[in-house]
């Protein structure tokens, strides 16, 4: 399973950016793909995941409201639209997937790197 994560950049306070994660190598109808990020000086923390067979979503609280998580199963594509952005959320984002028999994320992408100027 490889993925390759893209999207990132420099925004402004309450600006948008969407995310994108292009998922390869397998079936995907078993897995559970996440979205996480690390900010300088801090452990890396999820954000959000989906469910690809359901389409199902939980997010951290922090990001629950602002940031939606969706797939496109065409385009084997996950996205992370985030909307309200500030200064908190300057991170590297990670994007992730394990099958829902795992208990910890196998596979990750390289990370993007998200920066929001106050």
């Amino acid at each position: 399973v490889q993925l390759q994560a893209s999207g990132g950049g420099l925004v402004q306070t309450g600006d948008s950016l969407r995310l994108s994660c292009v998922v390869s190598g397998r079936s995907f109808g078993s897995y559970i793909f996440g979205w996480f990020r690390q900010s300088p000086g801090k452990e890396r923390e999820v954000v959000g995941t989906i469910r690809w067979s359901s389409g199902s979503t939980g997010y951290a609280e922090s990001v629950k409201g602002r940031f939606t998580i969706s797939g496109d199963r065409s385009k084997n594509t996950v996205y992370l639209q985030m909307n309200s952005l500030s200064p908190e959320d300057t991170a590297v984002y990670y994007c992730a997937a394990r099958t829902i028999i795992m208990t910890v994320y196998k596979y990750w992408g390289q990370g993007t790197l998200v920066t929001v100027s106050s």
